[in-house]
């Protein structure tokens, strides 16, 4: 209806999963190439998650179109089927011919295995791509690893690739999983774009379409992103009935309030509704004040730690106070309490203040931020981010020997790697903040909220953050992220240089290039000592440690741990 009238050549903002629209952002190049990986390497599986409209069928559709010419694929869209329902769709996909009659799980299996020996034995491979997978059934999940069985003496037959929802991480993390979890060589989670990208989203399926002009004007597109959260099937639906209410105005220019009409018809309930006016915002603050006066009086006698631990339902310690010798718990008059309670009360009262300037100021977050939060992250790495890379950070990031590591986790996670990271604060729905986390020390964090500088309990950042962060880490001098035994490349001299430096060790060898038995050993000892999963493998965990004791110019964000 508004081709003719915006003078596009077919709809931009289609949700079907056209490859010709794939907007390859950072992330979705990683992903791409993760899938690529799996399509080279010798059996197991690779696994791709992402939430619901993130791309990942646009990225298996991509991947269809990329496959060499030597390797067979097999796609499974519906896998929610019995076991011999997947074998059976398996060998449908590959041309492997069967009697209905006599089809059982033996049969199609060992139908499988002689196609797949007799595909090895011309210089051929077969993937096996599963999409939707956090649908299978735990015992469809079984028979999928027991196809990974299927194989030669030195090489595994039939390579697998689970694309699916978050779900399927929560699905291999089951104990009863672990076996097919332990056969994962490679994860990624695939993230909504980022405010940049989702300008740069739009252009370019605009310009597939047929039209370069910025049909959407910067204030609108800030809004789509705050709508949409950076998820693409979002920014889809709310572009296409944008353009719909701009053919029906007679405008040729998509503003703000065009965006705010189309999110209204489209999202319906969900659509966030206006700010309280300032006058039921002064009442509701009345309300609020006469409320904690009579809270005050109905608990004249319980004090400021009582009535906090009746608010969070958390305990509150119980610290004696202490005579002169330092040992024997001391009686203290109700004054000597009174004047005791006066510092704690003090820095309750700071981390309240600055917990609602947090609060304040996210609200207040605009499109610049972002630029702002890598700029200051790169910085730390005393890397200077030219303006003129935006949005393509992570694309710079190598030609300075960083990469940038997309991760979801905890401050557990935070502090074993040690590094200076971006969070993503939530202050709504379908709105991402980008901070700076440059100190954790204990159970205070450090951050950069736009320009200002705060110092905040972890518990207030927590109200906002959903575990989402990004991180830069020193990689390898050729780029390796994965060194395994048996590989043979000029990184694994840098490994066993920084092995050495770490262990204060001599490691003797007859090819520094080649990643022998003695080396990984020495792997498997560092990796006990810092508490890493001893598998010999050196992956990001294990590069992040070996920088952290043996590089110099590496930013820390808790000199204590390291």
């Amino acid at each position: 209806m508004y081709l003719k009238h915006f003078n596009l050549s077919e709809r931009p903002f289609a949700i079907t999963p056209d490859p010709r629209f794939l907007y390859m952002s950072h992330r979705h190049r990683e992903a791409l190439a993760h899938l690529l990986y799996g399509l080279g390497e010798g059996g197991g599986f690779v696994q791709l998650t992402g939430e619901v409209g993130t791309g990942k069928t646009t990225m298996c559709r991509c991947l269809l179109e990329k496959i060499p010419d030597n390797v067979d694929v097999a796609l499974v869209l519906n896998p929610k089927v019995t076991s011999i329902e997947l074998i059976a769709t398996v060998c449908d996909e590959l041309g492997i011919e069967y009697r209905e009659q006599d089809a059982s799980v033996k049969k199609l299996t060992d139908l499988l295995n002689r196609y797949l020996l007799e595909t090895h034995a011309r210089g051929r491979r077969t993937v096996l791509v599963i999409d939707e997978a956090q649908n299978l059934s735990t015992d469809v999940l079984e028979q999928i690893r027991l196809l990974t069985n299927l194989e030669t003496r030195t090489q595994k037959l039939l390579q697998i690739i689970l694309i699916g929802q978050p779900e399927l991480r929560t699905l291999l993390q089951r104990d009863d999983m672990r076996q097919l979890a332990q056969r994962v060589t490679a994860r990624y989670r695939l993230e909504p774009v980022t405010r940049e990208e989702t300008g740069a989203y739009i252009k370019h399926r605009l310009h597939v379409c047929g039209t370069t002009r910025p049909i959407f004007n910067k204030a609108a597109v800030d809004l789509i992103y705050r709508l949409s959260g950076g998820i693409p099937r979002l920014i889809n639906v709310l572009c296409d009935r944008a353009l719909l209410g701009a053919y029906t105005e007679d405008k040729l220019q998509i503003d703000r309030k065009i965006v705010r009409r189309a999110a209204e018809e489209v999202l319906g309930d969900e659509f966030p509704q206006p700010r309280t006016r300032p006058s039921l915002m002064l009442g509701s603050v009345v309300l609020l004040v006469l409320l904690g006066i009579a809270v005050y009086v109905y608990w004249p006698l319980t004090g400021p730690d009582q009535a906090l631990m009746q608010a969070t339902d958390q305990p509150v310690p119980e610290i004696p106070a202490t005579d002169t010798a330092g040992d024997t718990p001391s009686i203290q008059t109700p004054a000597a309490q009174s004047q005791a309670a006066l510092p704690d009360a003090a820095a309750r009262n700071n981390a309240e203040s600055q917990a609602g300037k947090l609060s304040e100021a996210l609200q207040a977050a605009n499109s610049s931020w972002s630029l702002a939060a890598w700029t200051e992250l790169f910085a730390r790495w005393s890397v200077r981010l030219p303006a003129a890379v935006e949005p393509d950070y992570c694309v710079f990031a190598p030609d300075m020997g960083l990469r940038c590591l997309f991760e979801h986790g905890s401050w557990g996670l935070l502090r074993q790697y040690n590094r200076p990271a971006i969070l993503v604060l939530r202050p709504g729905s379908g709105w991402a903040v980008p901070v700076v986390l440059q100190h954790l020390d204990g159970g205070m964090a450090e951050l950069l909220v736009g320009d200002e500088l705060m110092r905040l309990a972890v518990g207030d950042v927590d109200r906002y953050w959903l575990g989402d962060f990004t991180m830069l880490m020193r990689s390898p001098p050729n780029g390796q992220l994965v060194l395994k035994a048996g590989d043979r490349n000029p990184d694994v001299v840098w490994l066993r240089q920084s092995l050495e430096a770490a262990l204060q060790v001599t490691l003797p060898t007859g090819d520094p290039q080649h990643f022998d038995n003695a080396l990984l050993n020495q792997v498997m000892d560092f990796q006990r000592n810092h508490g890493l999963t001893p598998d010999g493998v050196v992956g990001k965990q294990t590069l992040i440690q070996l920088n952290t004791y043996t590089a110099r110019d590496v930013p820390l964000l808790s000199v204590d741990s390291s």
